[in-house]
């Protein structure tokens, strides 16, 4: 398994190729199906979780309850 990228422009471009493979922007997903998405690619899952999030990519309930793709007019 490789390392995550640590540049931050290529990371980013590795992100919006992952949630764009791995999420459908007509659903939210739970924590755990977050998870298991990003663990098909990487066992750091909360890093990749983190990174999407601060670089919008997933949009995150406040209580952490599900995650979405937003959509982008």
């Amino acid at each position: 398994m490789t390392a995550i990228p640590v540049r931050p422009t290529v990371r980013h471009e590795l992100l919006v190729h992952l949630t764009g493979t791995l999420f459908d922007t007509e659903r939210s997903y739970s924590e755990r199906e977050v998870n298991a998405a990003l663990r098909t690619v990487h066992d750091d899952t909360a890093a990749l979780r983190r990174y999407c999030v601060i670089d919008g990519l997933l949009v995150r309930e406040k209580d952490g309850s599900d995650y979405r793709v937003p959509q982008h007019a």
